[in-house]
């Protein structure tokens, strides 16, 4: 066993506490700290941090160190706190508990933590889970493990509880900036969030750019809302956005706004246009998989099942993106004569009972087979617009 360096451990300390600069991001950082201490005499085999974190979706991330690899991260599900493996675990006892676990593992006591069995398997015989406790007061966990015969020494322990709390602030600093951009990505959506956290907040502060523009609506909203309860329609509409969010998403296209049932993305177009068609045709392969999710989407009501059907209009124009709003309360977002032109056109796509209908700008843009519907007075536009519907959609029109 190499003789712990207690000037080494000083200076690790030191490091912490200046911000631990030369670590850039959290996996950086659990690397060259796990390496500075390996380095400093302490026979790390493995080290890891559990921190919870604000999102709708994710519990928590597990940040997952082992000697000689790199760092790993897991994201844990909301529900995860119900398992019985997490019930049973070393992290959730010293998270609800907030003090320190030490399990040597040829100490019967360590068979009530199953993850324990997996610890064997690799040869650790020594643990131990640190809780790091942010300014705010939550509870996150460090756990330290070695493969040394005689497990940690009393020496060793002493230098990882010194470590540890200088840890939690780096820690906490690195989870609040991954809560910021989650909660933008999820609140604003992924290109607003990145240029809200890069310092585009100024009011009036926009963008220029071109873009096929996605509005969408639920057909007969109205009476649903009506005849239903109220957390019938929120469970309905999270069903029927889970339509066409991923899909969306998934072929490059970024949602900016809910409005009601309403839905606004848009997808960029580069600033030579050289990607226009090729941006068009997944537009429109995300709106035909959208159309298929809202058909195969129903609800169990009473004695009957509620079935859905949407509209979605298609257009290419020039937008503002940006900053706008009153005084302390902004919203990024953007707007333009094609946006709403985009919303007219919608309401078309209602009044000629489709789902997909697109613009001419859009039609000529994108290859595909098209059905001219003619031309349309829209209100607030000098001119007339052509509007075109996809050709499967036809016999739908003829119903109507």
């Amino acid at each position: 066993m190499v003789a712990m360096d207690a000037s080494a451990i000083k200076e690790i300390i030191q490091w912490l506490m200046e911000g631990a600069r030369s670590a850039p991001s959290p996996t950086a950082f659990l690397k060259e700290l796990c390496e500075r201490l390996v380095a400093a005499g302490i026979p790390l085999w493995r080290a890891a941090a559990f921190v919870r974190t604000l999102h709708p979706d994710t519990y928590g991330r597990a940040f997952i160190w082992r000697q000689g690899g790199e760092v790993t991260v897991n994201a844990a599900d909301l529900d995860i706190e119900e398992t019985p493996e997490f019930i049973r675990s070393p992290v959730a006892l010293v998270q609800s508990s907030e003090r320190e676990l030490r399990c040597r593992m040829d100490d019967p006591e360590s068979h009530r933590f199953p993850f324990f069995d997996d610890m064997r398997k690799e040869g650790v015989t020594d643990y131990i889970a640190l809780p790091l406790i942010f300014t705010d007061g939550s509870v996150h966990v460090s756990s330290w493990t070695t493969k040394e015969a005689g497990g940690f020494t009393e020496e060793h322990l002493a230098a990882l509880r010194q470590v540890v709390p200088p840890f939690a602030r780096i820690g906490e600093i690195f989870a609040m900036r991954r809560t910021a951009t989650a909660l933008l990505d999820t609140y604003v959506g992924n290109s607003a969030g990145e240029r809200i956290w890069a310092g585009q907040i100024r009011r009036g502060h926009a963008e220029a750019m071109q873009a096929a523009i996605w509005l969408s609506d639920l057909r007969g909203f109205t009476a649903l809302s009506d005849r239903l309860a109220p957390e019938t329609v929120v469970d309905i509409l999270n069903q029927y956005f889970d339509c066409q969010v991923p899909v969306i998403r998934e072929h490059g296209g970024e949602i900016l706004k809910f409005m009601g049932d309403g839905l606004l993305a848009v997808f960029p177009i580069a600033k030579d246009g050289g990607n226009l068609s090729e941006v068009c045709v997944r537009v429109l392969e995300a709106s035909r998989k959208a159309r298929a999710n809202v058909d195969a989407m129903h609800y169990p009501s009473g004695d009957a099942v509620e079935r859905f059907r949407f509209g979605v209009a298609l257009h290419i124009g020039g937008i503002l993106f940006g900053n706008i709003g009153g005084m302390s309360r902004l919203d990024f977002t953007c707007i333009g004569p094609a946006v709403n032109l985009a919303a007219r056109l919608e309401k078309i796509a209602a009044r000629t009972h489709r789902t997909v209908v697109a613009s001419a700008a859009f039609a000529g843009a994108c290859a595909s087979d098209w059905t001219d519907l003619g031309e349309f007075p829209i209100a607030g536009f000098s001119k007339a617009q052509r509007v075109f519907g996809l050709r499967d959609e036809e016999s739908a029109d003829a119903a109507g």
